[in-house]
């Protein structure tokens, strides 16, 4: 066979594999690489969604960073949402999967009442929520304060805001708790006789046996909470803006994070910013912010599991 030969037919190779994928690289141009590339070129200009955007160099990054008074709050919320709510939203699942998989009688019962929340529209869970929270006349407070136990303000106290988002968040598993049901009934049940022949403790199986095969879905429930979490929007903005008594309308301002800027988000950031100031360059900026740390977080999780699939073989 001549080299002529080789090169034509690794050149349709080449044009074979290229036309399977170009489905995907159509898409990844078009939805993830020219957006990237245009938010990168937009936080460098001034441009408000009507004129031609003109170059300004880092000045909405100074802006952002030192000037706008809702970043730095919102980065904090973010952080903390994401650092307890997917902590939580896991460590929930898990073991509500847990608990079915050892029900006998009624676990199809158990498990649909476990996944009917999740299926809730998350502005009417929202709304639900901000009702039965509520300090004055919800249900909560009201038998907290019979049995004499504190009353929190939930969604119109600081403090107790992210919690309440923590709560709806967790009320809301059962996404994670059928993932987990599929991979814990996935477990060999070999390996749990043997375990047993060891002596060893359900607390032992459990370390031992369960997680160790489990350990590639939590580390995927892990991610992809963190990149929702990130995208964490709609049912904070709706809290806060229903804990404050402004529902819309004609003339009405809203400025996102009620109480005290302890609901804002990083998503709400970039709404203020892009659509009602029509900042789109700042926007970017917040958008990049995010964008970083969505991937340094899944870097060093992925980072940090394969250290430890090292460290076992």
């Amino acid at each position: 066979m001549t080299t002529y030969t080789l090169r034509a037919k690794r050149r349709r190779s080449a044009l074979r594999t290229a036309a399977f994928m170009s489905p995907w690289l159509i898409g990844f141009c078009v939805f993830f690489a020219y957006p990237l590339i245009s938010t990168v070129y937009f936080s460098f200009t001034s441009y408000d969604g009507f004129t031609a955007p003109e170059f300004s160099g880092l000045k909405n990054w100074s802006f952002v960073f030192n000037e706008f008074p809702l970043f730095w709050p919102a980065l904090r919320n973010t952080l903390w949402l994401v650092v307890v709510m997917v902590t939580c939203r896991v460590v929930f699942g898990l073991g509500v999967g847990l608990l079915i998989t050892k029900i006998k009688t009624g676990a199809g019962v158990f498990r649909t009442l476990f996944y009917l929340p999740y299926l809730a529209p998350p502005v009417a869970a929202t709304l639900g929520f901000v009702f039965l929270l509520n300090p004055g006349t919800g249900p909560v407070n009201s038998i907290l304060g019979e049995i004499g136990l504190p009353t929190p303000g939930w969604f119109t106290d600081a403090t107790w805001s992210k919690p309440a988002l923590t709560a709806l968040a967790v009320w809301g598993v059962g996404d994670l708790m059928v993932i987990f049901m599929a991979a814990l009934l996935d477990v060999p049940k070999e390996q749990y006789e043997a375990a047993e022949l060891d002596g060893a403790t359900a607390f032992q199986r459990f370390r031992f046996v369960t997680l160790p095969n489990i350990s590639p879905i939590i580390m995927f429930a892990v991610v992809t909470g963190i990149i929702q979490t990130m995208q964490y929007y709609t049912q904070p903005f709706v809290a806060g803006k229903v804990a404050s008594g402004v529902m819309g309308g004609s003339g009405q301002q809203f400025e996102p994070g009620y109480p005290d800027k302890s609901t804002l988000t990083l998503p709400q950031v970039i709404y203020n910013l892009g659509f009602q100031r029509f900042d789109y360059g700042s926007a970017c900026v917040v958008a990049l912010v995010l964008f970083v740390l969505a991937m340094a977080f899944t870097a060093l999780l992925m980072r940090r599991r394969s250290g430890l699939i090292q460290a076992g073989e």
